[in-house]
């Protein structure tokens, strides 16, 4: 079902081949810098690059990436989360408003188990890699994209250009503001939005599936 109302799917099936080669490709090179960069407690060669140009920004720029760090705290994260959810639910998206919830909560969780397995350190003893704040926005914007593109009417290609591209556009947005406020290399940024490309559409397939499981059960 792929029309208005709760039973809308959230992964349709034109987009599911796509994003499924992205998630595994993700998943790869989430893990292969996890590898390359476990137990360091310094940038890397393409960090420094980086960090030679991003790192120490200041106002107005530095209050910019101050706000959208915010949107990665949890008070921050919870609201907006929050804000999402309740416009989806009263507009009769219970699925959509599940995987508000679900997506970046399982990124987030992810990069967690990841960040003592990989023990990268930044600052001390502060476990770096992958950035949960990059994950956390990479995958509410992953979401959200989903959920336009599920209306009627969205191409494959076009679909499937859209999810990424946000998820791009949150990830780099977020990156940016983590490695110049500071807190992250920015090849944990890029394990950060790596683990959203990776797990937010398998929970998006898990949803709809569970959903449509549940609405047969009960029909």
């Amino acid at each position: 079902m792929t029309g208005g109302g709760p039973g809308r799917v959230l992964l349709p099936p034109g987009l599911r081949a796509g994003l499924g080669a992205v998630s595994v490709l993700a998943a790869v090179t989430v893990v292969v810098l996890g590898c390359l960069y476990a137990g360091d407690s310094g940038p890397g060669p393409a960090d420094a690059r980086i960090l030679a140009v991003v790192d120490g920004v200041r106002p107005p720029w530095r209050h910019v990436a101050d706000a959208i760090d915010l949107l990665g705290e949890p008070v921050g994260a919870v609201l907006l989360l929050a804000a999402v959810m309740t416009g989806l639910l009263l507009s009769h998206r219970p699925r959509a408003a599940v995987l508000v919830a679900a997506g970046p909560g399982l990124a987030v969780v992810t990069t967690r188990l990841l960040k003592p397995l990989v023990g990268r350190t930044i600052h001390g003893g502060n476990l770096a890699y992958p950035s949960g704040h990059t994950s956390f926005l990479t995958a509410l914007a992953l979401v959200s994209a989903l959920i336009v593109v599920g209306r009627p009417g969205a191409g494959r290609t076009a679909g499937t250009l859209i999810v990424l591209g946000a998820g791009l556009a949150a990830g780099a947005a977020m990156g940016w503001a983590e490695v110049a406020l500071g807190s992250h290399y920015p090849t944990d940024a890029l394990g950060g939005c790596g683990t959203a490309l990776a797990v937010v559409p398998a929970a998006a397939w898990l949803t709809d599936r569970t959903a449509d499981s549940l609405r047969k059960k009960y029909r």
